[in-house]
């Protein structure tokens, strides 16, 4: 679809969500894969393990804690695993959960390790009633030299059935 080098950098929660219940595959990441599958972008998706298996309201006091403390929690992996470094993707399209106003803490881990100023990002979120919270201002303060274009988002709860919102978005973009 593109004539751009397109990379989907996400984070994305499975187990129990809200809305959605207890999930194999995380709003996030399906939302990545539609991406992915409609612009022909590489992906690399932020691991880590911290979260597995929580419960919703632990999860969400964990969530509001590193948050509140900004802590950066690890991820797992490294960009430099994918076929091409991050110097040669045009576009990249950054997205996750909301938390707390906005992307998950281990994000801001990858803000601080990957350098996209110079780049044309896309930020993208999944949510429920939380839209793209303080995303916008967020990625705009991590790499104030990219061009930051309007985000998008999605309740997570319509991921597995709306993809068409999805495709509707990625063909406006006329990449």
């Amino acid at each position: 679809m593109t004539n751009h080098k397109c990379l989907v950098v996400f984070f994305s929660h499975a187990g129990e969500n809200y809305s959605v219940g207890n999930i194999q595959v995380g709003n996030t990441k399906i939302v990545a894969d539609y991406i992915s599958e409609l612009t022909g972008a590489d992906q690399f998706e932020i691991v880590t393990h911290k979260y597995d298996g929580m419960a919703y309201t632990p999860l969400t006091e964990l969530a509001q804690e590193e948050a509140r403390n900004d802590e950066r929690p690890a991820f797992e992996g490294q960009l430099s695993s994918l076929s091409e470094a991050v110097s040669n993707y045009d576009i990249i399209f950054i997205g996750g959960p909301i938390w707390w106003g906005t992307y998950p803490q281990v994000m801001f881990t990858f803000f601080d390790t990957y350098d996209l100023n110079g780049k044309t990002i896309y930020p993208f979120t999944t949510h429920e009633g939380s839209g793209l919270g303080n995303v916008m201002s967020d990625v705009r303060k991590a790499y104030p030299n990219a061009d930051v274009k309007p985000g998008f988002s999605i309740y997570g709860h319509e991921v597995r059935t709306n993809k068409a919102k999805v495709e509707k978005w990625i063909k406006g973009l006329n990449l």
